[in-house]
């Protein structure tokens, strides 16, 4: 058994607002295994945030999925577990000049921004995507303006701070034990900012407060599906 419910006398999971998180992962692990602990609890798939809560560590849900998926909620996040206070949506991809362009839309229909897919070139294996946020230059990640690995981006001044972030995130509810070998870490860049810090399609860590949330878990929702 590699998990367990929440036992009847811990309290429950405070939930975040989707605003005030910086550090996120998919995952659905509630309390990692840590101390007495031998079994991690589980709950709903979510976005969810490392934070302690009564002296323990913590995974607080952010933004869920649909509770019940159906093609035509696949696309859809909400602010509740329930699925009764629409978070955001992503539409239907259109192609933009060879790009697949998905407009993301709050809870009242309002375009937010887009997300938009790179077909890879001959030489790549896999598309490239991008973050348009309006009011700031196109997100784009290292995948396109750096080659190599994260070390060596470090050590070509691409990013100092890279490692420690790629820490932080990895560590995200590890305690312990063997843990996974670690994916690709990518950051992204506004210009010359430093706006986010992703590994695999899974954990994220935010660099700017002007950067919208939402378009981050509609990122990984369409790289999740």
């Amino acid at each position: 058994m590699f998990g367990k419910k929440r036992h009847v006398d811990e309290p429950p999971v405070p939930l975040v607002p989707w605003t005030d998180a910086w550090e996120f992962a998919i995952t659905d692990e509630e309390r990692p295994v840590a101390g007495q602990r031998k079994h991690a609890a589980l709950g709903v798939r979510a976005f969810r945030v490392p934070q302690s809560s009564g002296g323990q560590r913590v995974n607080a849900p952010c933004a869920f999925f649909p509770p019940q998926p159906s093609a035509a909620d696949a696309r859809r996040l909400y602010e509740d577990a329930e699925g009764s206070r629409l978070l955001c949506s992503v539409g239907e991809p259109q192609d933009v000049e060879g790009r697949r362009h998905y407009e993301v839309r709050d809870a009242q229909g309002e375009a937010i921004g887009t997300i938009q897919r790179i077909a890879p070139l001959k030489h790549a294996l896999k598309p490239t995507w991008r973050i348009a946020q309006p009011g700031h230059p196109e997100i784009i990640s290292s995948a396109e303006w750096a080659t190599g690995g994260p070390r060596e981006m470090v050590q070509r001044g691409a990013g100092k701070l890279l490692l420690g972030v790629v820490q932080a995130v990895a560590d995200m509810g590890a305690e312990g034990g063997d843990q996974p070998a670690k994916s690709r870490v990518l950051e992204w860049k506004a210009g010359d900012e430093l706006v986010l810090t992703s590994e695999g399609d899974l954990r994220f860590l935010v660099r700017a407060a002007w950067l919208d949330r939402r378009l981050v878990f509609a990122y990984a929702l369409l790289r999740a599906g």
